[in-house]
């Protein structure tokens, strides 16, 4: 399957000026082994893979008292492997077994910054932040793989044609037609049953698009690996059974009317010193994305924020909906009630995430209230999400005479648009992916 981050890696490796070690961090099974995977093979002649969850020797190594150089030494030894010669490089996987060698990373770029190096693992992030080894900033280059997002997965269902039709339409502010939008809105739909982890992408494809046969269990077996790493990777029991409670009340947090996350809802007597930890855990393993509440918006945005006030979504949306049990029927012919909303404003966050936004909210102190702000070179745009094919919303509207943005997004199941009076582009829910900073 394509992935974008092929582009990326691509670049790290042309970077010969600036060559640092590269870490990967991502949510368990989004795919960061298998794209890491096929790049060493098709962009170098040399490639070794090492998993550290299968090789004790180098953790010992690692945490041994020799010096830097030794240990180095030694690597190549061990793995019968030499990473210094040209066109050859090396990706250690589930490095987070491993915080010493984490550390060592800046030695590898201060000392061997010839050497091509990848690694990555599943809850690094959570592992960097509770390392108790010095981790070695600014001399490793980092990247963020997320799941699939709907161009990744309409391109794994060779629907070129269909993703160069979407651009066009976006970027001309012109219609698509009805039949190729109701193909797009079919897939979309297919999206939102299978979310962008590939095994489940890869699945649907395999069944040939067949919702009978599609297996469910696979998006339910994630989740189940998502709460073994929450007590694999714990300090202790009850902080285990802490994350368990905090993740398993976004999904109800999600449609609760004050539309923001509650402690309280978590359970009745859970309080903010006891469950912040909770919540950095989640957000440090990639499993939720962290929505903040702007009281203005103003740039830079960020210092607008309301540090207590924020929503979070679900890290991917097949997910969410596996963990909801919905019927994939209801899915296919919207028969989702008040869920519907909420689907959909996590599918946009997916999206929003996957193109490298920050994700923002805005409220007034009355009714109104914009689903996203997203910091662009046009400045501050507002974003609108729309589950139907209803357009009417007040808030927007108050938004845009209050704040006079450049322009202003309206994501529905409607088709193109725009209206120059109201500088409001009609953007289909498909077409989410499309929202770049420099379009």
């Amino acid at each position: 399957m394509k992935r974008k981050i092929y582009d990326e890696l691509i670049k790290w490796k042309n970077n010969t000026n600036n060559l640092k070690p590269l870490m990967i961090l991502g949510v368990r099974q989004c795919g960061k082994t298998y794209i890491i995977n096929e790049f060493c093979k098709n962009e170098f002649k040399n490639y070794k893979y090492v998993n550290l969850l299968k090789e004790d020797n180098i953790i010992e190594l690692y945490n041994s008292n020799l010096t830097s150089d030794e240990k180095y030494k030694r690597l190549k030894v061990l793995l019968n492997f030499d990473f210094d010669t040209e066109d050859t490089i090396l990706f250690i996987d589930e490095i987070q077994e491993s915080e010493k060698l984490i550390s060592e990373l800046k030695y590898f770029c201060e000392e061997h910054n010839k050497v091509k190096i990848i690694v990555a693992g599943s809850l690094l992030g959570v592992k960097l932040k509770r390392s108790k080894s010095s981790f070695p900033v600014g001399k490793v280059k980092m990247l963020t793989m997320y799941p699939m997002d709907f161009e990744e997965f309409l391109i794994a269902f060779d629907e070129n044609n269909l993703i160069d039709c979407i651009k066009d339409c976006y970027l001309n502010n012109k219609q698509i037609s009805n039949p190729v939008h109701e193909k797009a809105l079919n897939f979309y739909r297919t999206y939102l049953i299978t979310g962008g982890m590939p095994e489940s992408v890869n699945n649907m494809i395999n069944v040939q698009g067949n919702y009978i046969k599609y297996d469910t269990s696979i998006l339910q077996d994630i989740v189940e690996s998502y709460f073994y790493d929450m007590r694999k990777y714990v300090e202790s029991e009850n902080e285990y059974l802490k994350i368990v409670r905090t993740y398993n009340s976004l999904p109800s947090q999600l449609a609760n009317n004050s539309n923001k996350f509650q402690y309280s809802s978590i359970s009745n007597d859970a309080r903010k010193r006891e469950y912040e930890s909770s919540l950095d855990w989640l957000n440090a393993s990639n499993l939720v994305l962290k929505c903040k509440y702007a009281k203005v918006p103003n740039v830079p945005i960020e210092g607008f924020v309301d540090d207590d006030t924020f929503k979070l979504y679900l890290s991917d949306i097949g997910v969410l909906n596996n963990i909801l049990k919905i019927n994939i029927k209801d899915i296919l012919t919207d028969n989702l009630s008040l869920y519907r909303g909420v689907i959909t404003e996590n599918y946009v966050a997916n999206q929003l995430t996957c193109n490298g936004f920050d994700l923002y909210y805005w409220k007034n102190d009355k009714t109104a209230e914009i689903d996203f702000l997203i910091y662009t070179n046009d400045g501050i745009i507002p974003i609108e999400v729309k589950s139907g094919t209803s357009t009417h919303s007040k808030s927007l509207t108050m938004y845009i005479d209050k704040y006079k943005p450049k322009y202003a997004i309206r994501l529905s199941l409607k088709d193109f648009g725009y209206n120059p009076d109201t500088k409001i582009k009609s953007v289909p829910l498909y077409a989410t992916f499309m929202i770049k900073n420099n379009n």
